[in-house]
């Protein structure tokens, strides 16, 4: 059975709205945090301004991936292209541990060679513009993962959860600068850095998850049997096999029948079985092979 069509929308419109979302943040961040470094001099503004725009860049092949990813099946790929979704987490994830390692270099430099950051009250103002539009668009991301589970979502929301403590440090470290501490300009800089290639690994792990074509989880396995189990004239079921790629499951088994009933008895209690399958998991297709249960080979 095919893949919901209301369920396939819902998923595309939520995913696409994210997209653009986090676009148009990234680049008013961009300009506010570039406009704020060319002011303070000031090492973590740098940083913020350089993850920004790496951010910004990421973003923007988020849409153009996910215009692939979302695509229906056509005569090339009959299982349709969710698999172009975990290759953008990928992407992303180059892009993170891109951005933490210029992190770990600005801070370890201005450890090495500290200085008070000048006009401070520019920086302070404009990060805490930041620290309210990142907050907000994470909000909206995880409501968005939430409704669909999406890999690049969720690796794009990485970005953002630690641009939020980018700002904060950077925050930090420009009030601290100020006579108090000049290392913190580094220190907080290099923490960040540490964090952000940790979350890099977590979505390396993910992507690479769905593109090995993984499992169900165990809780949609034991799903899908006992609808099919339930169902009084299903004696069994053998050779489960499922995978996922974006949104969509595919799901295969062979189920077990009475070798007495007739041909048409036999597809409708498949596709009674393929029904409601799809309703639990859309959207998902469903492939069923009737085995009558002499030719069942002995478990």
């Amino acid at each position: 059975m095919a893949p919901s069509t209301n369920q396939t929308e819902h998923y595309a419109y939520w995913v696409r709205f994210a997209a653009f979302a986090s676009t148009s943040v990234a680049l008013l961040l961009v300009i506010i945090k570039l406009y704020a470094w060319l002011v303070t001099d000031s090492s973590a503004m740098l940083a913020s301004t350089t993850d920004s725009m790496l951010d910004l860049f990421a973003s923007l092949m988020n849409v153009i991936i996910l215009r692939f990813a979302l695509a229906p099946a056509d005569e090339e790929h009959k299982f349709g292209h969710g698999k172009a979704e975990s290759l953008a987490g990928l992407i992303q994830a180059a892009f993170v541990l891109g951005s933490a390692s210029l992190l770990l270099f600005h801070g370890v430099d201005r450890i090495i060679k500290p200085h008070p950051i000048v006009q401070s009250e520019v920086g302070i103002w404009i990060t805490v513009l930041a620290i309210i539009f990142t907050l907000a668009l994470v909000i909206f991301q995880r409501v968005v993962i939430n409704k669909t589970g999406s890999v690049v979502i969720s690796a794009d929301a990485l970005h953002y959860q630690s641009d939020l403590l980018l700002n904060l440090g950077v925050l930090a470290a420009i009030i601290l600068s100020q006579g108090y501490w000049l290392q913190a300009d580094g220190v907080f800089t290099m923490l960040v850095g540490l964090f952000l290639m940790f979350g890099a690994g977590k979505i390396v792990w993910v992507s690479v998850y769905h593109l090995m074509d993984h499992e169900l989880s165990a809780q949609e396995l034991l799903q899908i049997k006992e609808i099919i189990l339930k169902h009084d004239q299903a004696l069994g079921l053998h050779e489960l096999r499922t995978r996922q790629a974006g949104p969509h499951r595919f799901i295969q088994f062979h189920l077990e029948l009475d070798e007495n009933l007739s041909l048409l008895e036999a597809h409708s209690i498949g596709e009674s079985i393929e029904e409601e399958i799809t309703q639990a998991l859309a959207p998902c297709e469903v492939f069923i092979h009737h085995d009558p249960t002499s030719v069942v080979p002995n478990q």
